[in-house]
């Protein structure tokens, strides 16, 4: 219990209270409240400006009319009367910020202009600490996290294919300045990557291979097991194998400066279904999406 507590300090949001003061900023930020892995919308807001001094618990209380704490104002208990159950009832609250879980409190992560807030209620049996989700996208390729824009870099198991081209057009089209290289260049801090090949080409990248493992090592509600794609639930466990043809576009941040993206499968077809899901309609509040040849599901399956 105690581990877990701990645990909860950091992914859990801080209370605050009020709006801040200072000078309106252009532009505006957005937040979405979701449950169960971002699969259920219970609430959007948005506000057109951000004053200095807010903060993503000031908006959360500014938007949504029940919004409880407990332990001294330390933790989010209860959003719009869904309250979580702490260490022991295993279902809390949780919130990123441009697609990206924060390591400090709401009350301390201050707003900036274009952020795009998910707070999620969900079951963290299988993984307390998710750190990169995809349903922001592409807010983590445009506005970063805290202010700081990473480079994005493509790289490619095949430069000409079409599951390259089709990734590298999304971006474009989505706003996102992207460079490219081969599949496992040098220079991992401080670049958003974009890994575009078969399963298990992705691995030559070492930040990938936690895909082979349970969500607690990857954040990820699918795992590769040989040439199988498996999808999961939200305990961790085995729902189904995924059908030839299916691809996964997932997120990951193995360290503080390190953020990848996976677009990936067993076969071609999986990766070029992949790179079709890089769209904010199809992505939207998704934690990872499994491109299926029926069409998208969100992960972990329910």
């Amino acid at each position: 219990m105690r581990r877990a507590l701990a645990l909860l300090t950091v992914a859990l949001g801080l209370a605050g209270c009020g709006l801040g003061g200072g000078d309106e900023e252009p532009g505006g930020v957005e937040l979405r409240v979701t449950r169960d892995f971002g699969q259920r919308s219970i609430a959007t807001a948005r506000r057109d400006g951000v004053r200095s001094g807010d903060t993503v618990m000031r908006l959360l209380q500014s938007s949504q009319k029940k919004v409880e704490t407990r332990y001294g104002g330390r933790f989010v208990q209860s959003i719009g009367g869904l309250s979580g159950g702490g260490p022991e009832g295993r279902r809390d609250w949780f919130f990123f910020v441009n697609g990206i879980e924060s390591d400090e409190g709401a009350a301390e992560y201050d707003l900036r202009d274009g952020d795009r807030i998910q707070w999620d209620y969900r079951n963290w049996q299988a993984a307390m600490s998710i750190p990169a989700i995809v349903g922001a996208f592409p807010e983590p390729m445009i506005k970063g996290a805290k202010g700081k824009r990473y480079p994005v870099r493509v790289e490619c198991e095949d430069e000409q294919g079409a599951a390259c081209k089709e990734t590298k057009s999304r971006l474009r089209a989505a706003g996102v300045k992207a460079s490219s290289s081969a599949l496992g260049a040098d220079a991992t801090r401080n670049v958003l990557r974009v890994l575009v090949a078969r399963w298990p080409e992705p691995t030559l990248v070492q930040a990938a291979t936690p895909l082979k493992g349970k969500p607690d090592e990857s954040g990820v509600f699918a795992r590769f097991s040989g040439n199988r794609l498996e999808l999961l639930d939200q305990r961790g466990g085995v729902a189904q194998t995924a059908a030839p043809g299916t691809g996964l576009v997932a997120a990951l941040k193995p360290e503080p400066e390190e953020i990848l993206w996976v677009v990936t499968g067993v076969d071609t077809q999986g990766v070029e279904r992949a790179a079709r899901s890089l769209s904010a309609t199809t992505l939207r509040d998704a934690f990872a999406v499994a491109a299926t040849p029926s069409g998208p599901k969100d992960l972990p399956v329910r």
